[in-house]
């Protein structure tokens, strides 16, 4: 794998508006009764040639898969979808994005043919009232989500949509608006943040791509995160601008962080925190995943 294998495209969605009446979200949460409260997932997706290779990361989501309750649709929150307001797919059938270059021509043949669900996209967006969120028509499926949930599930017989990330709003922003997702837990449906904790491609050392070490700041960092994630200390990781040098080191841009903070406002304290796949790659990247609930 060379520098080519990090390149990542970012494309900017125009807004589109939506209108509901309270009988129109009576009808749709109907069509989603009540369920045992899903789990929460954040995802370290690293490159993605993670959807085509098997190695220790994937064999990690699949054994996650098999502790999930039955799933009746996924929102993933990714990195990639890193644009200026919250959108959410709305759309029947997402297409599949290869929002990269320089692979493998196998990589960009996968298709992930996972159908959307406008109704869940209305709802979701009648219950944010934090932002206006648009009903996308346009975007799809990026790296951040198919590269990890079809490992998850394979068959791709789970809807699946994406809520954009605001780049214009801090972290704790995120973090509150994610709290308002909570009530979908309930509802049977798998709340995912696709991301890295640890994510420098300005500093990954291309000679040891695959090896699993890390420089002595981004071991700060993993270090620090992780101990915050199992004490329950979640007020220090959304303020993780605060942390030293470490941490901006380890997240110099807040795209693949904020999935986290997602995540981190839907976690309860009754939630079990449970980590995997926790090891750092290549120097300044981690794959550390989190499992709540």
């Amino acid at each position: 794998m060379n520098r080519k294998d990090f390149l990542k495209l970012f494309t900017a969605i125009p807004f589109i508006p939506s209108v509901m009446t309270l009988n129109d979200l009576k009808n749709i949460t109907d069509n989603f009764s009540a369920t045992e409260t899903m789990p929460v997932l954040f995802l370290g997706h690293g490159s993605p040639m993670n959807a085509i290779e098997e190695n220790e990361y994937v064999k990690g989501f699949r054994s996650i898969a098999k502790t999930l309750p039955k799933v009746k649709a996924v929102i993933c929150v990714s990195a990639h979808w890193y644009i200026n307001s919250t959108k959410i797919t709305a759309m029947p059938k997402p297409k599949t994005i290869h929002d990269f270059g320089g692979f493998p021509d196998a990589l960009y043949k996968v298709q992930y043919p996972a159908l959307g669900n406008p109704e869940l996209a209305k709802e979701t967006a009648a219950i944010i009232k934090k932002t206006t969120v648009g009903l996308d028509q346009d975007w799809g499926l990026d790296h951040g989500a198919w590269s990890v949930l079809k490992h998850l599930f394979p068959n791709a017989d789970v809807p699946v949509l994406q809520l954009s990330i605001d780049y214009s709003k801090p972290a704790s922003w995120h973090f509150e608006l994610a709290k308002e997702l909570s009530v979908l837990r309930n509802k049977g449906v798998l709340l995912v943040g696709s991301g890295n904790i640890v994510h420098n491609l300005y500093e990954v050392d291309f000679k040891r791509i695959n090896e699993n070490f890390g420089f002595d700041w981004a071991i700060e960092a993993r270090e620090k995160i992780n101990s915050f994630l199992l004490k329950g200390d979640l007020k220090s990781i959304v303020e993780y601008e605060k942390l030293g040098k470490a941490l901006q080191m380890a997240a110099p841009t807040p795209d693949h962080f904020l999935p986290l903070i997602y995540m981190l406002g839907l976690k309860t304290e009754k939630d079990k925190t449970e980590l995997f796949n926790d090891k750092l790659l290549a120097g300044s990247l981690s794959m550390t995943s989190v499992k709540f609930g």
